[in-house]
């Protein structure tokens, strides 16, 4: 039977686990819409989405710490040239 603390520390880390999952499904599915955007090649849907994506992502990656900075600059970097190539 495991202690108080590893209880306690079993609850926590499910709550944890289940926000984080929430944190990173809400940007996959807002990188999906900009990829969708893209395909379709519909500019200003593009922009907006890019625009919801970067907020996402910056503040999954920087306030949140769910996912790492780079991971967080790589994704970013790799939407903008999608976008540009659009152009």
């Amino acid at each position: 039977m495991a202690n108080k603390s590893a209880e306690k520390r079993e609850r926590q880390e499910a709550k944890r686990r289940l926000r984080n999952h929430a944190a990173k499904s809400t940007v996959r599915t807002a990188i999906k819409k900009f990829d969708a955007a893209v395909a379709a090649g519909d500019k200003a849907a593009a922009a907006t989405a890019l625009a919801e994506s970067n907020k996402l992502l910056d503040s999954v990656a920087g306030k949140k710490g769910i996912i790492h900075k780079n991971t967080a600059a790589r994704k970013k970097s790799r939407l903008a040239h999608a976008f540009n190539k659009m152009a």
